[in-house]
């Protein structure tokens, strides 16, 4: 089968850094699905494990989560999918990835794809609605409200992949008020369009503009980016007794400010469940069929902006740049071998 993959870890301007390869098709076995693979979208994840992820011996690594595709073939403990289901999933990053034609993925942390989504629409979705659903209703419990300010929510990086779709999954099920940020003209419009009741600007210190709505202290801040630039900020500008929670990877976080304003950090990492064979691992299947049902429904839509090409090699170096400079919006998506 084709894959895109590297041996030698490192950056992206380097013409081995990603390589069109031949592997053999791998087997289903146990509650493994075999999915023919027709579409992906690149995370920040993918661009982070090529920069410093060597692979064993000498081995190459796969790089890849999300996926769109149909059913080939399922392992003899497999219950609930069969040949010929169109499915889509994130994966596991213990496991090689969906850079390839055929991929397995445990049937516990797959979903059947929106009906009325295409593959590439379909293969925006689910390693950011996981991770900011899992953030929202796992780790900030955002259904119950703080003490003070629990009726709004700061959303820091509401352009990217996990803000688009944060935003929009707090408009759809609870009634907060989100404040998003953003720092171009049209990453403005964009997180407007996903449903942001107000944006403020990244580039410029954040307490005074949240201050300035006029809405009081937010009782829920989620960092999607940069954490350690706004450090300073979210502190001052989160209500006592907040909940904070972040997925970006800051070198220095100093959390003793936080104790002053009994403030709480949450960590989500959407990959723990499917590492660690969690007990609740399927929590992540059931999660992917409430967002299908609401993408079904009209009431959110797929966060891919652009279409980038074919997944090869060349096209998954020019993404990787891309998701490197800052400058994506949404989720840049690949189709078809």
């Amino acid at each position: 089968m084709k894959a895109v993959a590297y041996r030698t870890p490192g950056p992206i301007d380097r013409e081995d850094a990603l390589l069109d390869i031949t592997l053999e098709t791998p087997e289903a076995e146990g509650r493994d699905l075999l999915v023919k693979v027709i579409a992906v979208s690149v995370n920040p994840v993918d661009t982070k494990l090529r920069l410093g992820a060597a692979p064993e011996g000498d081995e190459w690594r796969v790089l890849g989560f999300d996926a769109a595709g149909v059913v080939e073939a399922v392992g003899p403990e497999v219950q609930d999918f069969k040949p010929g289901d169109a499915v889509f999933y994130a994966g596991s990053i213990a496991r090689s990835g969906t850079n390839s034609e055929f991929h397995l993925v445990d049937e516990r942390i797959v979903g059947r794809k929106p009906a009325s989504s295409s593959d590439a629409e379909a293969a925006a979705l689910p390693l950011t609605a996981i991770t900011a659903w899992e953030m929202l209703f796992d780790r900030l419990d955002v259904q119950r409200p703080t003490p003070q300010g629990g009726n709004t929510i700061l959303v820091i990086g509401g352009a990217g992949g996990v803000g688009s779709i944060t935003i929009q999954l707090l408009r759809a099920l609870t009634d907060l008020t989100v404040i998003a940020t953003a720092s171009r003209p049209e990453t403005q419009n964009w997180v407007r369009e996903c449903g942001a009741h107000h944006v403020i600007d990244h580039r410029q210190a954040l307490a005074p503009q949240v201050e300035a709505l006029g809405l009081g202290a937010p009782g829920f801040v989620f960092s999607t980016t940069q954490t350690d630039q706004h450090w300073a900020d979210i502190v001052e500008l989160i209500g006592p007794q907040g909940r904070f929670g972040l997925i970006d990877d800051p070198e220095e976080l100093d959390v003793m400010p936080l104790k002053l304003k009994a403030v709480s950090l949450h960590w989500e990492m959407m990959f723990t469940r499917s590492l660690f064979g969690t007990p609740d691992m399927a929590e992540q299947g059931k999660l992917l069929k409430e967002v299908a049902a609401l993408v079904d429904a009209g009431r959110i839509r797929s966060t891919a902006t652009e279409v980038a090409g074919k997944i090869d090699a060349a096209t998954l170096r020019a993404v990787h740049a891309r998701i490197e400079s800052g400058s994506a919006r949404g989720k840049i998506v690949l189709e078809g071998f």
